[in-house]
């Protein structure tokens, strides 16, 4: 047994939603304290909503995240038709699940590229990428202006979106939309294939701790993202209305964050996650990828989920191509495009009720439930985020991963507990420099 001592105070860490410590104290091998302290602000949202239309509450909940803000939306859109007891259309589910697809290859690609590639790469940021590995980088910002310029023609804008509304959208994309985002999605496809080519040659870390995964599941042959039941890899199962028995918040003393927990004394979800639950759902593309990088089912390394994140990118490309092919042989049916103003609530029948919405955005599973009254606006509200649901047990993964890494030294024991934290993907837009590490008396 190492006889180490160890003390580790990050002093706090800025992301965007807000802050957090990590405090890890070792004596003589032993491991006395491992707790991620998330000392966020309140975000007030939930707040917010109460007293608005519920027509109102797509554009306000976008805002809570800049990367999720399209995953937001459709949740809460979600939940608002829930509670009016409204059925959308097959076309609107249709584009729904494109936009979801723009969000999450978006969101993956920041991730893979911006966040965990400088670690795979043996450099300290994205910026000296630029000169060590050019390629990478053209290829990485390419891919991200594909993904924003198609969001910007089906929703007016990646960021806050402005055409997806309760009842279905305010613009549906014309002909030459469908050519132009299809032409750019083809495109991306040797940029897909180089970046699997890319995961397939370097090294991730070898650790695994079991955990429940949580996540959207289904009867039919489709990789649930937008709609489902809510199903663990524990064979829990049951539907979104209950999604409060999934998750059982609760508060610890260390964080702002409610830690969530089902089976066990925690879960995960993410694309993980997903993977574990619905592999067999992948399109075909996505499954070699998987197998060409290593990656099989059911996989209990959380590092591993930057890999679960590029294999959802060839799977969310490739679905996003048949979407709009399918939309191009079918045509659009422009008559339910809604005029703001004119048939934008004549449409949907307003009455009291409740309603759940359960979307999986990049980072796992998203709730939005909420309770209007008979004039539709909004009594109540609450969000469940999946990085708070994820907190509970990147703080398991790091309590047993800590014993197995004392024996190395003090900057390799820093880099795997950046790597284990980055790796569940949480809800940092823009810096790759997550952690500032000080270990205490060394």
């Amino acid at each position: 047994m190492n006889k180490r001592n160890i003390k580790i105070n990050v002093e706090y860490l800025t992301r965007v939603e807000g802050h957090g410590n990590i405090v890890v104290d070792v004596q003589e091998g032993k491991l006395n304290m491992c707790n991620l302290e998330i000392v966020e602000s309140p975000r007030l949202f939930e707040a917010m909503l109460r007293g608005r239309s519920v027509f109102e509450a797509q554009h306000i909940t976008s805002r809570i995240c800049g990367i999720c803000s399209c995953g937001h939306t459709l949740a809460s859109i979600q939940a608002a038709e829930d509670a009016l007891g409204f059925t959308p259309s097959e076309q609107t589910i249709k584009l729904r699940k494109l936009l979801l697809h723009y969000e999450i290859l978006d969101s993956h690609l920041l991730h893979i590229y911006l966040l965990v590639a400088p670690d795979l790469l043996g450099v300290k940021s994205f910026v000296p990428l630029i000169d060590t590995h050019n390629k990478v980088v053209r290829r990485a910002l390419r891919m991200k202006k594909t993904c924003n310029d198609v969001c910007d023609i089906l929703v007016g804008r990646h960021v806050h979106p402005i055409s997806a509304i309760v009842g279905g959208f305010t613009k549906l994309p014309k002909v030459k939309d469908l050519d132009d985002m299809l032409n750019m999605l083809e495109g991306m496809r040797p940029d897909m294939d180089a970046s699997v080519d890319l995961f397939k040659a370097v090294k991730i870390p070898e650790f695994e701790r079991d955990s429940e995964y949580i996540g959207l599941v289904s009867d039919d042959s489709e990789y649930p993202l937008l709609m489902g039941d809510l199903g663990s890899t524990d064979g829990v199962r049951m539907q979104k209305k209950d999604y409060r028995k999934m998750t059982n918040e609760f508060v610890v003393p260390h964080s702002t964050a409610k830690h969530t927990k089902l089976s066990r004394d925690s879960f995960a979800v993410g694309a993980l996650a997903r993977y574990n639950l619905n592999y067999d759902k992948l399109h075909p593309k996505a499954k070699a990828a998987s197998e060409a990088i290593g990656l099989k089912p059911k996989c209990i390394n959380p590092y591993m989920n930057t890999a679960a994140q590029l294999v959802e990118c060839v799977h969310c490309l490739e679905d996003a191509i048949q979407i709009i092919t399918d939309l191009k042989t079918r045509g659009v049916n422009y008559d339910e495009e809604i005029l703001v103003g004119v048939n934008e609530k004549n449409a949907i029948p307003v009455k009291a009720g409740k309603g759940v919405g359960a979307v999986e955005v990049p980072r796992g599973i998203l709730y939005h439930e909420y309770e209007i009254d008979e004039e539709g606006r909004m009594v109540h509200a609450n969000c469940v985020i999946p990085t708070n649901q994820n907190t509970n047990n990147i703080e398991h993964d790091m309590r047993k991963l800590i014993p197995e890494v004392l024996g190395k030294s003090d900057e390799e024991i820093t880099l795997a507990l950046e790597m284990l934290v980055r790796a569940y993907d949480p809800c940092i837009s823009c810096s790759a420099h997550f952690l500032n590490i000080k270990f205490v008396n060394r």
